[in-house]
């Protein structure tokens, strides 16, 4: 496929139709560019009028295996013509083998499958509270979870509650209480505020929405040793880092760190539909009981039949080697970027984020899109770059050829 983007001015004819009834007819919670997408595949995708970009957002993770990909569509085309969806007031033919394979790829027990990664994150926090009163002895009405500084679990009311964004928590209190929050990276801090309450330290192993922030080299060991020692859970949000992004299969991996629990979610659906899944130890697991959790369209026969292709693709570590290898090329061309226009950038992986010097993230990303390459800014002055992990190198290597000339 050849490369053919430059030159594009964003939304016009159809599109511009699209944006009018968007802006008009649904809520404004999102200031997305102005580019209406109506068709993809692999790394690129078409805009309603028929131009073509390079897409390095993938989703936030969400697309790791890139637009269509052909096992995980005919999956869901073999599932759509059996069966989609039964709920858990009974069974289904494919939620065992799911549960089995994915708890196995997390060297688990245990999983719980639901919807959204947000819905996840309170799965786990809800597990890790009835956890600490039934096994740890924590009173009733006492737990506290140590969350962190600069954290995105989602935005869920509690979920915001403990979050330090002020466009996220602004105006939506009163939060559930429980909560305390430490620099991300500074075990020493975490350490301090473990009291005999403490049920669990919720953290992702790289901040994503925070601009791809990686922490000290030893600290996932250090966090790993201090919940061991102090008696609480593990709790890794691997909902954007997890499944291969990384060039491992989880990011905690590159410190060889299991966790008490992996949040999952995101790649999980394939790019398809929404799946995700808390996976832990069954001791911790097993503190749900019939009726105390749940979800209409958790575990059900789609999501399954997606899940266990997404799985058995993990399995043979082709994505991740991919994402190792096109993560060092990544990584060399946005180290060559001139010094003058980035003040420094951080990469794990097919995975980083770019900090800008002299303008804002969103108006260098609205630059690219005219030159035909999709990112994401945030925090002001960074942009994310997240390619599916089945780009072609000559591609990637395009795109940065695209970012240094947009920089001047």
């Amino acid at each position: 496929m050849t490369i053919e983007a430059a030159g594009i001015d964003g939304a016009a004819g159809l599109g511009a139709a699209v944006i009018a009834d968007v802006e008009a007819h649904a809520a404004h919670n999102y200031h997305p560019l102005p580019v209406v997408l109506a068709r993809g595949e692999g790394a690129w995708v078409w805009d309603a009028d028929g131009r073509r970009y390079l897409d390095l957002l993938a989703g936030y993770s969400a697309l790791n295996f890139g637009h269509r990909h052909p096992r995980l569509v005919a999956a869901a085309e073999a599932q759509l013509g059996r069966l989609t969806l039964t709920s858990r007031a009974f069974h289904n033919d494919l939620l065992g083998t799911f549960a089995r394979e994915l708890t196995a790829l997390c060297g688990m027990e245990a999983m719980l499958p639901m919807n959204t990664g947000a819905e996840a994150v309170e799965t786990a926090l809800k597990m890790a509270r009835k956890w600490g009163y039934e096994r740890k002895g924590v009173p009733e009405g006492r737990a506290r979870i140590v969350v962190m500084g600069g954290n995105f679990h989602g935005r869920t009311t509690t979920i915001v509650g403990f979050s330090d964004d002020a466009s996220a928590r602004d105006g939506f209190g009163p939060f559930t209480p429980g909560f305390v929050r430490v620099p991300f990276g500074d075990a020493a801090a975490l350490a301090d505020a473990i009291d005999d309450d403490t049920v669990a330290v919720l953290l992702e192993p790289i901040q994503g929405e925070g601009g791809v922030i990686i922490p000290p080299e030893g600290y996932l060991r250090a966090v790993r040793a201090i919940c061991t020692e102090r008696h609480v859970l593990m709790l890794a949000d691997e909902i954007q880092s997890g499944l291969g992004r990384t060039g491992r299969t989880f990011a905690c991996d590159h410190e060889d760190v299991v966790p008490d629990a992996y949040i999952l979610g995101k790649a999980l659906g394939g790019g398809i539909l929404p799946v995700s899944a808390v996976v832990s130890r069954r001791e911790v697991m097993d503190v749900f009981r019939p009726g105390e959790h749940g979800s209409t369209f958790g575990g059900n026969p789609l999501a399954c039949a997606v899940g266990i292709e997404v799985v058995r693709m993990l399995r043979t570590g082709e994505f991740q080697a991919r994402a190792r290898e096109l993560g060092e090329v990544l990584a060399r061309g946005l180290a060559s970027l001139p010094s003058a226009r980035v003040a420094g950038f951080r990469a794990r992986g097919l995975w980083a984020g770019v900090d800008l010097v002299g303008r804002t993230g969103r108006d260098v990303c609205e630059g690219l899109m005219r030159r035909g390459v999709l990112a994401k800014d945030t925090h002001g002055s960074t942009i994310r770059l997240a390619p599916p992990i089945v780009i072609e190198r000559a591609d990637l290597e395009w795109a940065v050829e695209q970012l240094r000339a947009e920089l001047g």
